[in-house]
This record gives C-alpha cells, structure tokens and sequence, in this order.
C-alpha cells in the first residue's frame, strides 16, 4: 500500500488516513455504511448530486451503491482521516432478534436517497472520537468492543429517521424483501427454511407459497442447483481447487457435491 494511503481495518471499522492534497476514489458500498470526517474534507459525488462533509460531519450511505469521493486535505502537515462502520446483514439479523418488536416503528418506509449527510449530534460525535485512538496503535481492539462500536453506529443512523429502520432491516415484517434477492446473496449459508422465510419478512406458510409463485421447485432443490451453477462458473475460471470452490458455495460432502454435479453437466467437477 502506498506511504501516503493508509487503511486500516478491524472487523467492519475502517481508518482511513490520506496524506496526499487530493484523492478521489470510486466506493463500492455492499453494505450499510457510515462514513465519519475527523480531519480533512470529503465531497460525495452520488449519481450527479455532490455533498460535501467537513470535519466533524458524517454520512450513511446504503448498501449496494457506489459512489464517488474526492478526499482533501485542508491544512498543509495535517491528512485526511476518515472511519467508516459497515453493517454487516449478520450483524443487523442479529441485532432484530434482539430487539422489543413492539418498539419498532409502525409506519416506516423505505426512502430513495442512497446517501444521506447525518445530523451532528453529540451521541455521533463521541462515537468516532472513542475509535480514533487506534489510528496511532498496533493493539487491535477485541471482538465485543468492535460489536458494542457498531451498535452504538447503528442506533445513531436509527434515530437520524425512522423510516431507516426499513432500510436496514429490510429482511423483516412489514418490510419483505424479493425471495430470489435474498437467495440469491445467501444461498451458499446453511439456513433453514424457517431462518429464510424470517429474513425474507415472512411466516413460513407464506413463504412456501410465495415461492411457488416463483419457482416449479422446492426452496431446498433452487438452492442446490444455484450451488452448482456458481460451482460451474468457478471451475471454468477461478483457478481454485475443486474442493475449496465445493466449500465456497455451501457444500460440505464432496462425494455428493461430484456426483449431483457430474448428473447436472455430464462429467465430474475434477474433469
């Protein structure tokens, strides 16, 4: 990495330090992201429209969206620095379960803006200035200190709008989200259909008859041959041995995992 772009990244918690006058970059965000000035300035260029945050100021942006930053320093000596939390679908399943459904807002909606400047609020504020201090350490903070961080980030954009509620869990009631959408980004997970028709925003009843509006087979049989087909294009390209590609895309028995894949293309995965 070069001397004057350095990043660091602990579990989901990004630092970012520039020393260069200007750095734009193109930011793929595949998931939710929150995006924190601490020195510097960075304007936001989303599909057109440009938003500039300054020191102290930060931004969410959703998931599945790029977006394109011009980084700068301000003063001469001091760099652009920058923390991003990203919320990881995982971490933000777990955290609905954990929560009071009867708190949850009845009314919210998912918006259009992919990328939102954030009020500055204290709660916002002292977040990013508790992560700082590793900028200047090689101690990595532990596991249950990066989740508490995250937390705190996710509550913070929850109580920037409600309707972000929609966004951000957007595998839930009332918010149900396309079946195939969500298989497709999951299919190589070891989920139950129950586990797939509650991050889908579904009872299970439902979910099996949503599905057969969709598909002429079973959950179960859909998943098993998009795990071939993907095996399939990673065999022709990848480079990877035939067992890891096996293990990237959900299967566990590599007797089985040959034998249904030599059935569906006529000649063994080896081959």
């Amino acid at each position: 990495m070069a001397e004057d772009h350095k990043v660091i990244n602990y579990s989901n918690i990004f630092l970012s330090c520039i020393m260069k006058k200007e750095c734009k970059c193109v930011f793929d965000v595949h998931e939710h992201t929150l995006i924190y000035v601490r020195s510097g300035e960075c304007v936001v260029d989303d599909r057109g429209k440009k938003t500039r945050i300054t020191a102290g100021e930060c931004a969410f942006i959703r998931r599945n969206n790029g977006v394109t930053m011009d980084k700068r320093c301000i003063e001469d000596g001091v760099p652009f620095l920058s923390i991003a939390l990203s919320f990881p679908r995982k971490f933000l399943m777990d955290t609905y379960h954990g929560m009071d459904k009867s708190l949850l807002p009845k009314n919210a909606k998912r918006g259009k803006p992919n990328f939102i400047k954030m009020p500055q609020r204290p709660d916002i504020t002292s977040l990013f200035e508790s992560i700082t201090p590793f900028f200047d350490t090689t101690t990595e903070p532990d596991r249950q200190w990066i989740k508490m961080k995250l937390t705190e980030g996710l509550y913070a954009v929850l109580r920037t709008d409600e309707n972000l509620y929609a966004s951000l869990f957007d595998f839930t009631e009332p918010w149900k989200i396309d079946i195939l959408d969500y298989l497709n980004e999951n299919y190589m997970y070891e989920l139950s259909m129950q586990e797939i028709a509650t991050y889908t925003g579904r009872s299970l009843a439902t979910f099996k008859r949503d599905f057969k509006k969709i598909s002429d087979v079973t959950p179960q049989k859909w998943i098993i041959r998009r795990r071939l087909e993907r095996a399939h294009e990673l065999l022709q390209t990848a480079g990877a041995s035939v067992h890891d590609i096996m293990v990237d895309v959900g299967f566990t028995n590599q007797s089985y995992f040959s034998r249904i894949y030599k059935e569906a293309y006529g000649y063994p995965p080896t081959k």
